[in-house]
């Protein structure tokens, strides 16, 4: 991070690129969908099952890539499943975004639960959090600043 705190707002250089999560879903179709409606998602691949329901896709969420498909609900198939079929999920999916308070009132909208309303954190960054129809956790942030890691500890104890 930079020295100071200066004033951001584009995607700080070190999560422009990331790993690219691939997550079960009960209905790829439907959750496709979800994220086109909640967050302005692209549908950039579709590879279609034989037997019905999605085998693999790829959305774009601005620059950000999900690969996504159906969870056969037993593990098979490398042992992939959706958050339905393990009772919650212990990932939660980080994504930047322009304008968190919009995207935040679209998700909400479209059936996202909000667990934590668009918030300005300590970190520099303004973040919701959301659980989507399918179970995935979501956190979307707009960044606002950089704050330099020996600010990082005082804001946090300040927060309490």
């Amino acid at each position: 991070m930079s020295e100071g705190t200066e004033k951001g707002g584009e995607t700080p250089d070190r999560y422009r690129y990331a790993v690219v999560p691939n997550i079960r879903v009960a209905d790829a179709a439907a959750a496709i969908d979800f994220y086109q409606r909640a967050f302005g998602a692209r549908e950039d691949v579709r590879v279609d099952a034989p037997g019905g329901g999605v085998l693999h896709a790829e959305i774009s969420i601005g620059p950000s890539v999900l690969m996504l498909g159906d969870s056969d609900g037993e593990g098979g198939g490398g042992g992939f499943r959706a958050p339905t079929a393990l009772g919650g999920t212990s990932v939660a999916l980080h994504v930047f975004v322009d304008d968190v308070d919009a995207l935040a009132a679209r998700a909400e909208e479209a059936g996202a639960e909000i667990l934590q309303p668009p918030t300005d954190t300590f970190h520099g960054d303004r973040t919701v959090i959301l659980r989507d129809p399918s179970g995935h956790q979501w956190v979307f942030l707009t960044h606002q600043e950089d704050v330099a890691d020996e600010e990082l500890g005082g804001r946090l104890a300040a927060e309490g």
